[in-house]
């Protein structure tokens, strides 16, 4: 634990929790628009949102480390979006869910690679027995590799080079103004990619329900969201930040059951109880040791 302030696990939750209600949002909004598209729509007005709201630090907008850095997140992040969004199309939203949140075993091993840090016994347990819990909220039928999961596949490792990068950026510079860069790139690429390859969407088929369904998307699940990402991983080491990352698809199941969507079963709870002990080991399991050690 780099730093033990619980604000930042709540920060991280907090995110979690907002991604979770947005498989069915977003799959909704496909309906209408294309991939790309929605990417543009949702992180054009998170980057003018954020750049207004961050005018005090306007004076390192223009920092060439910060464009530099900001810009490559950014595109790694828009991949990353642009795979899960395809993926979405294509395939079920809990499926959606599952494969994406694969990227906590590979966010270990990525960290390995960039930072020289070797993943610990607790990373590697945890990162299975969370994988395993979100096979038994998110799979019903087995699972089965087509197009729409290999999709969500190459967006569940390029989601976890994102967490792997800000994991190492967010201490070493300001992660406002990154933060800025990466949604001015998604924003701008989303677009640039819907021009190019996607139909002209018709957004006058939108009805009051999708134009709300968008601010959410804008507004909380991008603009917010992702800036308490972008925070909290300034504090949490990279792989735990994946671990906690995974109860996306917990709360995505929960929402779903209190909706009516979904129903408790056996399973479902064998899945929560998995996460929840993976977040257990990540984090608590090393700390309790440590103390029981130096008491010894």
């Amino acid at each position: 634990m780099i730093e033990d302030d619980v604000r930042y696990y709540a920060l991280l939750l907090t995110a979690t929790l907002i991604w979770g209600s947005t498989f069915v949002i977003s799959k909704d909004i496909m309906q209408h628009v294309a991939p790309s598209f929605l990417i543009g729509m949702r992180f054009v007005p998170a980057a003018l949102i954020l750049a207004g709201s961050f005018v005090k630090y306007r004076s390192l907008y223009l920092v060439p480390r910060n464009i530099v850095f900001g810009c490559g997140c950014g595109l790694v992040l828009f991949i990353a979006y642009y795979f899960q969004m395809t993926g979405l199309t294509l395939t079920s939203p809990g499926k959606n869910a599952f494969l994406t949140a694969t990227d906590c075993v590979i966010v270990p091993f990525l960290v390995w690679l960039l930072m020289r840090k070797r993943p610990t016994r607790y990373n590697i347990v945890a990162a299975i027995c969370a994988l395993i819990g979100i096979g038994c909220i998110s799979l019903s039928k087995g699972i089965s590799l087509e197009p729409g999961d290999i999709f969500s596949l190459c967006g569940a490792f390029f989601f976890a080079l994102h967490i792997a990068l800000v994991g190492k950026l967010a201490r070493q510079y300001n992660i406002f103004v990154l933060t800025i860069w990466e949604f001015i790139v998604v924003g701008t690429c989303g677009m640039l990619c819907s021009i190019l390859t996607e139909p002209i969407p018709d957004i006058t088929t939108f009805s009051t329900i999708h134009w709300l369904e968008w601010l959410y998307l804008a507004i909380l699940a991008t603009t917010v969201a992702l800036l308490f990402q972008n925070i909290a991983q300034a504090h949490i080491l990279p792989s735990t930040a994946a671990i906690i990352l995974t109860s996306e698809s917990v709360f995505a199941t929960f929402i779903s059951v209190l909706l009516g969507i979904d129903v408790l079963t056996p399973r479902l709870v064998a899945g929560f109880v998995l996460v929840f002990l993976s977040v257990l080991i990540a984090e608590a399991l090393p700390t309790f040791l440590n103390k029981r050690r130096t008491r010894t």
